[in-house]
Formats: structure tokens, sequence, C-alpha cells
């Protein structure tokens, strides 16, 4: 887990104080989809940067000709 991971979930963890009323399952589902939604986010970052990489790739004066000697 990384840095930013953790202070996440320390800061949905310290956003209910000890006499909260909400269970324990309320504060790990909680947890769970914070996670999730930075895992997502990082999903689509890292989506978006290999489609960027690709289409740098891409050389265009490639494969446009035929070279053909009879």
């Amino acid at each position: 887990m990384d840095i930013t991971g953790v202070s996440l979930a320390s800061s949905i963890v310290s956003s209910y104080h000890i006499g909260s009323s909400a269970s324990p399952v309320t504060l790990q589902e909680d947890i769970g989809v914070a996670m999730l939604s930075k895992a997502m986010d990082m999903n689509e970052l890292l989506g978006t940067q290999m489609v960027q990489t690709l289409e740098r790739s891409v050389a265009p004066q490639l494969g446009g000709n035929i070279d053909a000697y009879v």
C-alpha cells in the first residue's frame, strides 16, 4: 500500500470518533470504497498514459509505401 492510501484510510478512520454509533463493518466498508475509488482513479490515469504513449509511438511514414523491383 502506498503512502497516499494509508493517509486516505487514516483520514476516514479519524473521521469516526470513539463514541460513534457507526459499526466497525460500516467503517470497513467506507475504507474499502475509498480505496477502490483510489484504485479506479489510478487505473484510469494509467490507461490514459498508455493511450498517449501508443499515439506518440506511431510512425506515419512507415508502411505507407511498398518498394517493389521488377
